[in-house]
């Protein structure tokens, strides 16, 4: 790891999603953050003086709002759905390519940025396997690496603790919250709180990490690691 420490300006997408939500709280409360743009299609309804919400309906098109995003030194791109349901061409365009046009976007208006994107546990990074929203989860991450960002780091978290009082936890990860201090012990590389998530992206633009992948041992470790 090495110390890069510097104030960040971030951009994150996703915040009306239960893991976008908990990346800005984090973010809104640590002293390293020095400002938060978000976008999204509806508010968020979070108001604070280091953020900044611009509402745009379409992703694919961002060319209204580009002076918007300029000069920002880290992106939390937390912006997912849900595979189930859907066919393997919708899903990659609005996993994969959506992604990837947000990601070369901002690289090129912010040549200077640490890119941190929320993947999954289970991510097939030979983009082969049976598993088609790990295979197109895995074609991301492969082609976010292949950008000349400052750094990109892909974190796999696989089930998410919630932050307590936050108003976008999905009954699933609510109802088996009581669950997790004994997955916690039993299966440690395959649960992560919230809180933990959102820190250790905070961590990654100042400290790095010496691994662009990162399971959830490893973001544990980061969140941990002393500033």
């Amino acid at each position: 790891m090495t110390s890069t420490r510097s104030k960040i300006r971030a951009i994150i997408t996703g915040t009306t999603g239960m893991v976008g939500e908990g990346v800005l709280n984090e973010c809104l409360m640590h002293p390293d953050v020095e400002q938060v743009l978000v976008i999204n299609r509806n508010p968020c309804g979070v108001s604070h003086p280091k953020l900044i919400e611009v509402l745009h309906s379409n992703f694919f098109d961002l060319s209204t709002i580009e002076p918007q995003l300029i000069n920002y030194n880290a992106c939390f791109f937390c912006l997912g759905v849900s595979s189930v349901g859907m066919k393997e061409e919708e899903y990659k365009r609005v996993t994969h390519d959506l992604t990837m046009h947000v990601a070369s976007l901002l690289l090129g208006l912010n040549s200077d940025m640490v890119f941190c994107y929320v993947s999954g546990d289970g991510t097939d990074s030979t983009e082969r396997g049976r598993s088609m929203w790990a295979r197109i989860k895995g074609r991301t991450e492969n082609d976010l690496l292949r950008l000349p960002f400052k750094r990109a780091f892909m974190f796999r978290p696989g089930y998410i603790h919630p932050t307590k009082g936050l108003k976008r936890t999905h009954i699933y990860y609510r109802a088996l919250s009581w669950l997790y201090p004994v997955a916690r012990k039993l299966i440690p590389n395959h649960v992560i709180s919230l809180r933990e998530l959102g820190v250790a992206m905070i961590h990654a633009v100042n400290t790095g990490y010496d691994q662009s992948i990162l399971e959830c041992k490893d973001i544990a470790k980061l969140a941990y690691t002393k500033q």
